[in-house]
């Protein structure tokens, strides 16, 4: 990476000499401050957040309201591990998600402090609830780094290298990705496949699935396809667990993206935004699944930590009293007016696709041969760096750029981040 700050190149100069090269940074920039939508680097440089730490600040950076709340949680105590003696935020925000997840039935909720946790633990939920040893997920999904979120995640680049044998048990179902040629019916007919081919349904604890597939590169999966695995989920005794970690708390415009579909998964795992930037995750769903586990079998020294649960506490505070979630429709339609803008401009903007302000761009060398274009989204994504925006990419062949806009951002930020990309775009397509 070329670096051109004289503070930035000394602190990746340290990063070489002492950070594993494994722990990999899609931009150089080293972050002294923060918010709202921006961040400003060692070096004093301005920048538009448009990745948000992967998709975690969708209250923005600093919110006042959740600084507040953690510095008066701060004065009080830090720690206390909740499975020794439990504190009130921990079921105060545990009674809330539980009301805000999706199903007219009786909801607990388990705090954690990763995503991959809440996915392990989502896991271990469900084989206690139904008996059985099996899980499915499906291609283009990412589920975490451990071993068994590893073994979920449907993407072996990066993710998976030569860290197996992976645990057992886990099979794959093929997302539906209609941009490259994998329909919902194709999906599902892949899925009853397995089902006669490879692991008895009988012998399936669950289904998991990403409403919207964030690594995979911003797939949505339809309603159709959401409503036809919760029938057969439903049909064969499995557990359809939604993850939520990146698409949640707003998002897509709605609290949670199934939502959009009206189906009702019986877990969900949550992580990323629930708490502004503080290590929280965690699993919502039916009472008596959530129940499945004995005493003991459940929980974590840092899971659900005072400081965190109290940030969650202010983030919903925010939703509901600051209308967020309209401000969270208003933006999706701004960003697909604009990035069509650029789709319909540009050949080499292969799609357009997300859900609400969940949004991205497949970049391919021909709209024809749909051939990816990740050398394009790579130097879309440095140019954009040099103007003061920072983004992401994602899917299977890294040529998908995803927009990750904080949901408190202005609406001049958003026109200048969406400027500011589409001159990147232009630059990057005239050197390529």
């Amino acid at each position: 990476m070329a670096l051109v700050d004289s503070r930035n190149q000394t602190l990746w100069q340290l990063r070489e000499r002492y950070v594993p090269r494994g722990v990999a940074q899609a931009h150089p920039v080293f972050v002294a401050r923060a918010e709202g939508s921006r961040i400003w680097d060692v070096d004093g440089k301005e920048y538009l957040d448009f990745a948000g730490g992967i998709g975690v600040m969708n209250v923005g950076h600093g919110h006042p309201r959740v600084l507040q709340a953690v510095r008066a949680q701060l004065e009080r105590f830090t720690h206390a591990c909740f499975q020794v003696t439990p504190y009130e935020a921990y079921v105060r925000l545990a009674e809330r998600l539980a009301k805000l997840a999706p199903g007219d039935f009786s909801k607990k909720t388990l705090f954690l402090t990763t995503g991959a946790e809440a996915v392990e633990n989502a896991v271990k939920i469900a084989r206690a609830y139904t008996g059985r040893p099996a899980v499915v997920a499906l291609t283009h999904s990412f589920h975490g780094r451990t071993l068994l979120g590893m073994s979920l995640t449907g993407k072996a680049s990066y993710y998976k290298q030569n860290f197996g044998p992976f645990a057992p048990e886990v099979y794959h179902a093929p997302a539906p990705y209609p941009y490259r040629g994998v329909s919902d019916e194709m999906a599902l007919e892949g899925l009853r496949e397995l089902f006669r081919t490879t692991v008895d349904p009988e012998r399936v604890a669950a289904l998991v699935v990403e409403p919207v597939l964030g690594e995979g590169g911003f797939i949505p999966l339809s309603e159709t396809y959401l409503r036809e695995i919760r029938e057969i989920t439903a049909s064969q005794g499995i557990l359809l667990i939604a993850d939520e970690i990146q698409s949640g708390f707003g998002r897509t415009g709605r609290m949670w993206a199934v939502e959009h579909s009206g189906v009702v998964p019986d877990l969900i795992t949550f992580a990323k935004s629930v708490a502004a930037g503080l290590p929280l995750s965690g699993v919502v769903g039916r009472a008596e699944v959530m129940d499945a586990p004995k005493p003991g079998g459940l929980g974590g020294t840092y899971a659900g930590n005072p400081l965190a649960c109290a940030a969650g506490l202010a983030v919903l505070d925010i939703f509901e009293e600051e209308g967020l979630l309209e401000r969270a429709k208003a933006l999706g339609r701004v960003l697909w007016q604009a990035l069509g803008r650029l789709k319909d401009r540009f050949p080499q903007v292969g799609e357009v696709r997300g859900l609400g302000p969940m949004v991205a761009l497949e970049l391919v060398r021909d709209s024809k041969t749909r051939e990816p274009a990740p050398d394009l989204a790579q130097a879309t994504l440095e140019e954009a760096r040099r103007r003061g925006l920072i983004l992401l990419k994602a899917g299977m062949y890294g040529n998908v750029i995803r927009v990750l806009v904080p949901l408190v951002a202005t609406e001049a930020e958003v026109h200048e981040g969406l400027a500011r990309l589409s001159a990147a775009l232009e630059v990057a397509l005239k050197e390529g």
